[in-house]
């Protein structure tokens, strides 16, 4: 299926590639480097995004192979603009709530476990907004293909992308405490972008 690209975002990346040369980086991380700052106009992702080459190109097999996708929020789920891609994100069902009290975790967290039982190994996540599902992702032995770690926040944000790149999972994050639900969708939607090339 191709994507028809809008003038909009195409003189969008105009702009950006006038402000800044990525012409260096590693295809998949410069496609995700250039949606990110396309989706934030935040040129400061150019140095603050860290991207695992291999990483990304696990991800986009395994999204070419049909692999699911997890989002903490629906709002990360809402920002991934492929139509037809079924999504996995219990976050808002009772059941994570209950869990998350059973167990004395967030909400986010519980949703993480209840969400590897559905998918188990191998599924491309994306995490924007709870650093607590990032910090539970990196303590499961989910496998994952990739994980899109972007969460935003003063708590618990830039410790948990630091853990994530620790612990040699496969990743797209970034250093500081600045992230959310577009920056993670965009990040994804790049290798979606790039899924039947």
């Amino acid at each position: 299926m191709s994507r028809t690209v809008h003038p909009i975002e195409a003189e969008s990346y105009r702009i950006l590639r006038d402000r800044v040369d990525l012409s260096h980086l590693p295809p998949l991380t410069r496609a995700v480097t250039e949606r990110v700052v396309h989706a934030s106009a935040d040129l400061d992702y150019v140095t603050d995004l860290v991207c695992d080459e291999a990483g990304l190109a696990a991800g986009l097999a395994a999204l070419r192979a049909g692999a699911p996708i997890v989002t903490d929020v629906w709002m990360v789920a809402a920002g991934i603009t492929r139509a037809g891609r079924e999504i996995v994100c219990p976050v808002a069902e009772p059941a994570a709530a209950e869990l998350g009290r059973a167990a004395g975790v967030t909400r986010s967290a519980a949703a993480v476990r209840i969400a590897y039982d559905r998918v188990g190994p191998g599924a491309v996540w994306a995490v924007g907004c709870a650093p607590t599902a990032l910090v539970e992702l990196i303590g499961l032995d989910a496998a994952p293909a990739l994980v899109v770690g972007l969460p935003v926040g003063f708590v618990g944000a830039a410790e948990s992308k630091a853990a994530l790149r620790a612990s040699g999972l496969p990743a797209v994050s970034n250093v500081g405490e600045k992230g959310g639900s577009a920056v993670a969708a965009a990040a994804l939607n790049a290798l979606l972008y790039l899924e039947d090339k």
